[in-house]
């Protein structure tokens, strides 16, 4: 239930933390080894680490769930980031231009891009970040394609992730919006600052009412 930070960097490969990388893993049995055991990659262990950690998120998931069916979501203790994100995403080539990303944008009414390189995730966009670094370049810079381009740091998290520690992140690194991986590496969704602003208010209304 982690949350990453990923660095400023061009959109070049993948720019998502190891963890969320998908890593190749050896044929793992319990009574046989199939194949020398790599110690850089600790292959007949990789399986069984996963299955593991998996396991252990269900199981939070279930005993979390329980204990905090009959409070608010907003004064749950531990709140998902499942629960409040949006899985609506959407994607441009790192290829695509400044004035396309633009474009993609007003065209769905969004803020926010995920950043592709072939089939990797490369980095994430919001409409403030394109809009102050075309004002601080030249008057072609619409044109430039974002693969040439230093991209802003962006947070990741798991869908099992505390949204109040995300939340909490999010200020402190001064970014409106975190990309939501699933166990694939692939981007699952996306939460940002809308959403907890939608959260509290809907929450100031039930107190109101009451």
């Amino acid at each position: 239930m982690s949350i990453y930070v990923s660095e400023p960097g061009r959109p070049v490969g993948t720019r998502l933390p190891e963890t969320f990388r998908a890593r190749p893993v050896g044929d793992v049995t319990e009574l046989a080894e199939t194949q020398a055991i790599n110690p850089g990659r600790s292959e007949a262990t990789d399986a069984e680490f996963q299955q593991a950690a998996n396991a252990g998120r269900y199981k939070a998931l279930e005993e979390y769930g329980a204990a905090a069916a009959g409070e608010r979501r907003e004064d749950r203790p531990y709140l998902p980031v499942s629960s409040i994100s949006s899985p609506a995403l959407y994607t441009v080539p790192a290829s695509a231009t400044i004035s396309e990303a633009l474009s993609v944008m007003d065209e769905h009414q969004v803020h926010h891009l995920v950043i592709m390189a072939e089939n990797n995730v490369a980095g994430l966009v919001d409409l403030r970040w394109l809009l102050g670094w075309l004002h601080e370049h030249e008057a072609d810079a619409m044109s430039q394609s974002l693969v040439h381009i230093e991209l802003p740091a962006f947070l990741t998290a798991s869908p099992e992730t505390d949204a109040h520690q995300l939340a909490r992140l999010m200020l402190a690194h001064q970014l409106n919006a975190a990309l939501v991986v699933d166990a694939r590496g692939a981007a699952a969704g996306i939460v940002t600052s809308t959403d907890y602003l939608r959260l509290y208010a809907s929450a100031g209304r039930h107190e109101g009412t009451v």
